[in-house]
């Protein structure tokens, strides 16, 4: 099975790998995800990419990605007067993580004052706060109860799955602040899980841009609404933080193979609840979120995991 859900790909594969163990149709699923961009310009990269927004309205008008956020960026900063300060500390965490990740793409730390120096891109994102293009690929085994024991391996278990979608062009979204399907996602999962968003150790989201970040932390109920934007800065989402939120490093400096991406959040994961993360290895962690969005929020899945005892 071929699985097309631009940005959100990987996690609406291993979805659907999970409803055919949970479902009883398989014992064994494997999910893979896989991109290589790196042979393309960036004009033609970004040009393809572009054909996973509302293109009709949107993509052929000569938008794209980093436009559309900027207008989400901007819609945000005025609307809950915050600051592209307050991004750029989002990005300094992330670029921190991924220095202790070897697996990153870029293991480089940066400072607020070299986000904010950096290329502007579209306002108000700077280069900085946007993702690079990312060749990649990442896959997980699911397995029924039963066949776990069978194999005696280590895992994780899936404790809840959600998956939602919603108007893709923003020009007909009431609130450019808000993405209502990665909110209907979470609280499917929530729901399956038996539990809320305090319960949650550390979180892997999907932070294309800096500003995605912010909304997905508010949108998961991991912030209120307006605070999304200022937890890095508080350093309440760094990885000693109350919170941890992407431990791997993120899209934002991991890296975002836009097919794998989701599966790699799901590995980061698995690598965390069995302490095998290293110098990055989040304290504790018992529950993990991922969250992985298709386009500005047309597509999204969340996923809610323990360590298998």
């Amino acid at each position: 099975m071929t699985i097309e859900s631009a940005c959100a790909s990987g996690s609406v594969t291993f979805r659907e790998a999970y409803m055919s163990v949970a479902g009883g149709f398989s014992d064994l699923v494997l999910a893979v995800g896989v991109e290589k961009v790196s042979h393309l310009d960036i004009f033609s990269a970004t040009s393809y990419f572009a054909m996973g927004s509302d293109y009709a309205y949107e993509g052929r008008s000569g938008i794209t990605f980093p436009g559309l956020y900027a207008l989400m960026a901007t819609a945000y900063l005025q609307k809950h007067e915050r600051t592209q300060e307050d991004l750029a500390h989002i990005a300094v965490k992330n670029h921190q993580n991924a220095s202790l990740n070897p697996k990153a793409h870029i293991q480089k730390p940066v400072t607020v004052e070299e986000v904010l120096a950096s290329r502007l891109i579209a306002y108000p994102l700077k280069l900085y706060d946007c993702c690079p293009f990312s060749d990649g690929a990442a896959a997980a085994v699911l397995v029924s109860k039963a066949r776990f024991r069978e194999l005696g391996a280590e895992g994780i278990r899936v404790l809840g799955s959600g998956r939602s979608g919603m108007t893709a062009a923003l020009h007909d979204r009431p609130d450019l602040t808000r993405m209502e399907s990665a909110r209907w996602a979470g609280e499917e999962a929530y729901r399956q899980a038996g539990l809320t968003p305090k319960d949650v150790d550390f979180a892997e989201v999907h932070d294309c841009f800096t500003i995605a970040e912010a909304i997905a932390l508010e949108e998961l109920q991991l912030a209120k609404p307006g605070e999304g934007a200022v937890l890095a800065r508080e350093e309440r989402t760094t990885l000693g933080g109350e919170l941890p939120v992407n431990p791997s490093g993120g899209l934002k400096a991991k890296g975002h193979p836009v097919g794998a991406t989701g599966l790699g959040q799901i590995v980061e994961v698995f690598e965390q609840l069995l302490g095998r993360s290293g110098p990055r290895q989040v304290d504790g962690a018992e529950i993990g979120l991922t969250h992985n969005v298709g386009a500005t929020g047309g597509s999204a899945a969340v996923h809610l995991f323990t360590a298998e005892g």
